[in-house]
């Protein structure tokens, strides 16, 4: 036992008063005998028997009350078990992700937790919590009580080891005890075998009834006819669907297309016959578990017409003409001494067929051009100045061409993976008609291979800045040097490398991804686009390029939708936005290792335990209730006592 003013103590040297009072009061009697009244000295005898132990227990009990009156103001008090850590910080890390939409006995799981928080959380008790999205430091559960009760999902995943170096960095030297409240669904860490070494964890993990969701995944166009386009759209269940899903697809806010979905395995592809023109669509489904992939935005713009710019000889670019026909595509054809540098801004891509020399100011243009989002075809002639072509090259990509070589060689090796290939073959197709090539450059590997000869050679390959491609060939593709004209995979080969790349087909962005992309609109200097829908509205980063805006979205928008592009007033584009679906595997299971916390079942069991185990068991009302029984006792002796 221990005092928290053990100065008091010497106030026990005032029992001695009790005792001098109660020795002075002892006198001796005085004996004196008569006869015949026997009876009347037993009765003597005995009254003077008991008024000495009467004495002896208010004496007894008078120093005891007077003893626990001291201990009392000395305030005694036990040593609490943990005692050391009772000064720790309470750190809050609350999971705010999707998954905690899900749905568990009391209700989503998310807002269950917040009830829970604001319902234990003491009004004096200082905390701090830390979400997905949010912070709060030092404070008590009454000032952060609104913003708890309006905290929205987040489209980022519950990223443990990110918030605790938050904590650390934001308070270095302190120790800290952690209250972890997530499902763990992909929950990953390796800061926290560190901290659990000086640092009390407990871990709330709420559950939910079912482990059972569906996404949309996503939403592609396959097929394009006259008059209707060919809608894929994949879906994804986690765990057993037994039922249908019905999948509604919206244009605007009209239904114009409804199915039923039966997952006789996990993903399904549903395609849709839709009409061949602008939308702004929306496909839902309903599912009971989570909501926020229930949801798919996409947006189809017209048709446009991309501009290409082909640099050669006429009598060489001939099969170019049959791929890039009027329907699909403007053309600008000119030789290199004829090239108008100032028409390259407006093109989408540039063709360099088989130019021999490469002049300084073509390659400065074409690198210009590339950095600001367009693409770049290079086919060397056989007669290439290999100065020149490597000059553009290394500025690009560090590509590099050397050894040009006579031996006659297969192209046999196709990347089905690479974009330009992405959607082409059903299957990985292993055998079929090779073409050929009479002579080639020996192109280095530092790039991204697209097609490749039977000796690994790089036959196609690229170098992207996620904005534009340049894509190299390392022969000249004439019908005097190869067959390749002839071969099926000519006409996907150019179609996709002149428009694969280019995200005005692309139906949706994905948000907290850091997307990018290039829209065409002349902005003034100060000028910037915005972004906007009914409810909702962003201006993302951007970068003028001439006649371009380079658009980089970064964890923008907050949430999905549709959105109109408008400059001022004036309507340029559309484009959507979905949340991403790393949140949608509802049967993923956390890796933590379980030795590092202590799982807990309920908010009030965190604090009661620390409670418990940091404070002290304080004696001094226990003194003054033994004072105040002390002092009864004494009554009752008083008057009960003879």
């Amino acid at each position: 036992m221990q005092f928290k003013h053990p100065e008091i103590l010497y106030f026990l040297f005032l029992l001695v008063i009790p005792i001098l009072v109660h020795l002075f009061q002892f006198r001796r009697f005085k004996k004196e005998y008569f006869t015949n009244v026997k009876l009347l000295k037993e009765i003597q005898i005995q009254t003077r028997k008991s008024k000495s132990i009467k004495k002896w227990l208010l004496l007894a009990t008078r120093l005891l009350l007077l003893a626990a009156i001291i201990f009392a103001f000395a305030q005694p008090f036990f040593t609490a078990k943990d005692a050391e850590n009772k000064e720790n910080e309470l750190v809050v890390l609350l999971d705010n992700s999707f998954s905690m939409q899900a749905k568990g006995a009391k209700g989503e799981l998310l807002k269950r937790s917040i009830q829970e928080l604001l319902e234990s959380f003491p009004e004096n008790q200082t905390f701090s919590l830390l979400t997905n999205t949010e912070v709060f430091w030092d404070t008590d559960i009454k000032s952060i009580q609104k913003e708890l009760q309006q905290l929205d999902y987040a489209s980022t995943s519950f990223e443990l080891d990110a918030l605790i170096n938050q904590v650390e960095l934001k308070k270095p030297n302190v120790s800290k005890d952690y209250m972890i409240i997530s499902d763990g669904i992909s929950v990953t860490s390796e800061k926290i075998n560190t901290i659990s070494e000086n640092n009390e964890i407990y871990w709330l993990q709420p559950k939910a009834e079912k482990s059972v969701n569906i996404s949309i995944e996503k939403a592609t166009i396959t097929e394009v006819s006259d008059a209707f386009y060919t809608l894929e759209v994949v879906l994804k269940a986690f765990g057993t669907v037994e039922n249908e899903t019905p999948l509604t697809l919206y244009d605007n806010d009209k239904a114009i297309a409804k199915t039923q979905v039966t997952f006789e395995k996990s993903e399904q592809k549903i395609k849709l016959s839709i009409p061949k023109k602008e939308m702004a669509g929306r496909i839902v489904i309903q599912d009971n578990s989570l909501q926020f992939d229930n949801e798919f935005f996409f947006t189809i713009q017209s048709p446009k017409k991309t501009n290409v710019a082909i640099i050669g000889e006429a009598s060489k670019n001939k099969f170019l003409h049959r791929i890039y026909t009027n329907e699909d595509f403007v053309t600008y054809e000119t030789t290199l001494e004829l090239l108008d540098f100032n028409r390259l801004e407006n093109q989408q891509t540039i063709v360099l067929n088989e130019v021999k020399e490469i002049s300084q100011a073509l390659q400065t243009n074409l690198v210009s051009f590339y950095e600001k989002g367009g693409n770049v075809i290079v086919i060397p002639s056989t007669e290439s100045n290999l100065e020149s072509l490597n000059g553009l090259s290394k500025k690009i990509g560090n590509v590099t061409f050397s050894n040009p070589s006579k031996t006659e060689k297969q192209i046999t090796k196709i990347s089905f993976n690479h974009p330009v290939y992405k959607n082409v073959f059903e299957k990985n197709v292993t055998n079929f008609q090779y073409p050929k090539v009479n002579s080639n450059f020996i192109v280095s590997k530092n790039s991204s291979p697209i097609l490749q000869f039977e000796d690994a050679e790089i036959f196609l390959t690229s170098v992207t800045n996620k904005l534009g491609t340049v894509y190299f060939f390392a022969s000249a593709i004439n019908k005097t040097n190869s067959n390749f004209q002839n071969s099926p995979l000519i006409v996907p080969t150019f179609f996709n490398m002149t428009i694969g790349n280019d995200t005005k087909d692309k139906l949706a962005f994905t948000i907290s991804e850091n997307e990018t992309k290039i829209i065409e609109a002349d902005l003034e200097k100060d000028e910037v686009v915005s972004f906007s829908n009914e409810s909702n509205s962003f201006i993302p980063l951007q970068q003028i390029l001439s006649n371009k805006v380079k658009l980089t979205f970064g964890d923008y928008p907050e949430q999905a939708g549709n959105y109109n592009v408008k400059q001022k007033d004036k309507l340029i584009t559309s484009i959507s936005f979905n949340f991403p679906r790393n949140e949608s595997d509802v049967t993923l299971q956390s890796t933590l290792n379980n030795d590092n916390f202590a799982k807990i079942n309920s908010v009030d069991e965190v604090l009661n335990d620390l409670h418990t185990k940091r404070t002290d068991t304080v004696l001094w009302k226990w003194f003054i209730i033994a004072t105040l029984l002390l002092l009864l006792i004494e009554l009752l002796i008083q008057k009960f006592v003879k």
